[in-house]
């Protein structure tokens, strides 16, 4: 680990690609045991950023550490302890179950053969079909359970729930994520799924168009981020606004704003600066967060 107990450190990351930036000078330290969910539309360089940390694409600029590793001079030490799950899974068709486990066991240092027994067992996986022959859930299955045989550090999973039944989710969720590595080692997990989100991650980031739009501890989000609603008086639209709008809307006489991070001073000023009345706020769900944040970028773009 870094001497700040950061298991994953990016400094200034940055993938272009000709004339377009997929990521775009993003900063991000994720503290050691703690699980971060990684959140963005599509696009929005979530897989890339994960490919870059584990070594899959060369960053055009920038910095990463992986558990206190300079990720571009130590790719294969970094694999060793990293348990990762790419959006695409690629796994050789031809081979059984079992032999894709037999593989896997042989590239790694370790390998914790009942860990691996159990989450077959869990996964209702059948070790002698071959890997063309599994649905896309028991595919995602298989996956998971490479990545995790091996005990590692830190786990790196894309989108990791996708294709999985509700009941194989649940019991991946409770199972593996909280119950295997819950507060003994780090994850980072990129997900659609809020819900997912909301039951498993410390921390948040919210990504778009290659940046990072904010990044803080969940709780800290849901208790900071606010919604105030305020009727304008005689139609008169806005005239002041703040950097802590993260979003806003006029519609006819109703000014919905959306700040981040709230306080009574920011909605006093407000009030002050604006014709405004009856002032209401509102706590939003991660979803809502989620979505504002999402749009109030595209608003300034």
């Amino acid at each position: 680990m870094n001497g700040n107990g950061s298991a994953i450190e990016l400094q200034s990351l940055t993938k272009r690609y000709g004339k377009t930036t997929a990521v775009d000078k993003i900063d991000l330290s994720v503290s050691s045991g703690t699980t971060l969910g990684l959140l963005g539309p599509n696009g929005a360089g979530k897989s890339t950023t994960l490919r870059m940390m584990m070594g899959v694409l060369r960053p055009t600029s920038g910095h990463m550490r992986v558990l206190g590793m300079d990720v571009m001079r130590s790719p294969a030490e970094v694999k060793q302890r990293v348990g990762y799950v790419p959006e695409v899974h690629y796994i050789y068709r031809w081979m059984s179950v079992e032999a894709v486990l037999r593989f896997a066991r042989a590239c790694y240092h370790t390998w914790n053969a009942d860990l691996c027994s159990e989450l077959l067992d869990m996964f209702e996986l059948p070790q002698r079909m071959l890997v063309r022959q599994l649905s896309k859930g028991m595919l995602a299955k298989l996956s998971l359970v490479v990545a995790l045989a091996h005990e590692p550090d830190l786990l790196v999973l894309d989108e990791p729930l996708s294709g999985l039944d509700p009941i194989a989710r649940d019991e991946f969720l409770d199972g593996v994520l909280k119950g295997i590595c819950g507060g003994r080692r780090t994850v980072m997990f990129s997900s659609h799924q809020l819900d997912e989100v909301n039951r498993l991650a410390d921390s948040v980031a919210i990504m778009n168009a290659g940046r990072i739009l904010v990044h803080c501890p969940l709780e800290e989000l849901l208790r900071s981020t606010k919604r105030v609603r305020a009727v304008l008086d005689n139609g008169r639209l806005p005239q002041a606004t703040s950097d802590a709008v993260v979003w806003q809307q006029v519609n006819r006489r109703e000014w919905q704003i959306t700040l981040h991070p709230y306080s009574d001073e920011i909605v006093s000023r407000l009030q002050a600066d604006n014709p405004v009345s009856n002032i209401e706020v509102m706590d939003l769900s991660l979803d809502d967060i989620f979505k504002d944040f999402i749009r109030g970028q595209r608003q300034s773009c």
